[in-house]
């Protein structure tokens, strides 16, 4: 054991120095796997690096990211943000924190599109922040629900996040996409209710729009959203129901995002253009990410260091929902300085064994840490998206204004982790009904 505590202290310390060195978690984690396959095996083991790679990067699986990423671009720069919240405008304007609350249900129907959380935290500081500040929304109000309803993202199926960590834990994908239906509308719906209650105590904080629509406008405002939310159904239902893997239904989303942005006449070589690139960046650093961590993976299990960490906690005699927990805490604070991808690619090699020597179900484990990665997305001082926040927000809005506008939200978020390891069937109904 003395070999495989050097190795893993050893490990621990180095990818710590080099994190702090600001080294992109994917070399990092690559590199640390090519110095410890050296270490532990000479230069005959770098077979298993360069097959790794291989590996990653024909994964048939792993081909539903770069599509979903395209069918997010392709609708996000059709103009669709622009459409939705035209219609939650009209609909939902006169009601106190109703353009609040439209806004966190116009994110939770990007997440459904996109699978990642900046997409709806851009569109939405672009389009929503301006105009409900100009309506007199309190700074607080308007910043939280962005931030906070951009995240929903990586709940709401289909999520990138649930993609890798399926990958990584070698559960089916399709059983995370189902599990994270309920959670995502609970927690979508515990957003809206925090709002909406608040703004009606207190309409100051969410006034309502002076503006008067009639029913014909309000009818005409949702022509615009009816195709990207059918083809969305298309998608899930394909994945739902088993006609289609989720690879071969992010193929469909795709092809079905661009006839959708050719019938509304937004198809444009700039548009498609724009998608391209933004997909081809984000797939590059997922896919780098990948490979650095499923060989550092390789090397924990060839070692024998998950088999030590294993055999660690478990002497330690400690309740199951115990360790559980600690689980979950190790997740908050690695969410504090850590991207989520990331974070399953340092942990999943540790703690999916215990998760099975413990005899939780994966997939709900699954759920528990997706929802843990929402709260990381804007827990300070790192959050991901109120970054992405204040780089789209007007100069008015300060970092201590954003900081504080997400604490309600990440309580919530707490709240929705604590009711679905309470009662794991808001995770696990859609997925049971499925064998």
């Amino acid at each position: 054991m003395e070999v495989e505590s050097f190795i893993l202290i050893s490990l621990i310390a180095v990818l710590g120095v080099l994190l702090v060195l600001g080294l992109p978690v994917g070399f990092a984690l690559g590199g640390l796997a090519v110095l410890g396959t050296l270490y532990v095996w000479g230069p005959k083991g770098l077979l298993m690096i360069s097959n790794t790679a291989y590996s990653e990067a024909t994964s048939f699986i792993l081909v539903a990211i770069p599509l979903f990423i395209f069918m997010a671009n392709v609708l996000r720069n059709s103009g669709l943000a622009d459409d939705l919240y035209e219609m939650i405008y009209k609909w939902f304007g006169k009601v106190p924190g109703g353009l609040a609350a439209g806004t966190v249900v116009i994110c939770a129907v990007f997440a459904a599109m996109a699978g990642v959380s900046s997409v709806a935290t851009v569109s939405m500081g672009l389009i929503a922040l301006p105009s409900m500040l100009r309506r007199g929304y309190q700074k607080e109000m308007a910043v939280g629900c962005i931030s906070a309803g951009g995240a929903l993202g990586i709940l709401i199926p289909p999520s990138i996040i649930m993609i890798i960590y399926g990958s990584m834990a070698e559960v089916s994908i399709g059983k995370l996409f189902m599990a994270g239906i309920v959670p995502g509308i609970l927690l979508s719906s515990l957003f809206c209710l925090y709002i909406l209650v608040r703004c009606f105590l207190n309409p100051a904080l969410g006034p309502k729009v002076a503006e008067q629509f009639t029913i014909e406008q309000k009818i005409a405002s949702t022509k615009g959203v009816i195709l990207p939310v059918l083809l969305i159904t298309v998608v899930l239902g394909c994945i739902y129901s088993g006609a289609a893997t989720p690879t071969e239904a992010a193929g469909i989303g795709a092809l079905g995002a661009v006839l959708c942005s050719l019938i509304y006449g937004r198809l444009t070589f700039k548009n498609i253009k724009d998608s391209l690139y933004s997909t081809m960046g984000l797939n590059a650093m997922v896919m780098w990410i990948m490979i650095g961590a499923v060989a550092f993976t390789h090397l924990l299990a060839y070692a024998g260091i998950s088999e030590y960490v294993n055999e660690l906690v478990l002497g330690l005699g400690l309740n199951r929902w115990v360790i559980l927990m600690g689980m979950q805490l190790i997740f908050f604070i690695l969410g504090m300085v850590l991207d989520p991808a990331g974070i399953i690619m340092l942990t999943t090699p540790i703690f999916i064994p215990l998760v099975h020597e413990l005899g939780f179900d994966p997939v709900w484990f699954g759920i528990l840490f997706t929802i843990n990665m929402e709260m990381a997305y804007v827990t300070p001082p790192f959050g991901f998206n109120l970054f992405i926040m204040k780089a789209v927000a007007p100069p008015e809005v300060s970092m201590m204004d954003i900081y504080r506008s997400i604490v309600p939200y990440v309580l919530i978020q707490m709240l929705c982790l604590i009711m679905v390891m309470i009662w794991p069937d808001i995770a696990m109904y859609l997925p049971s009904q499925s064998n």
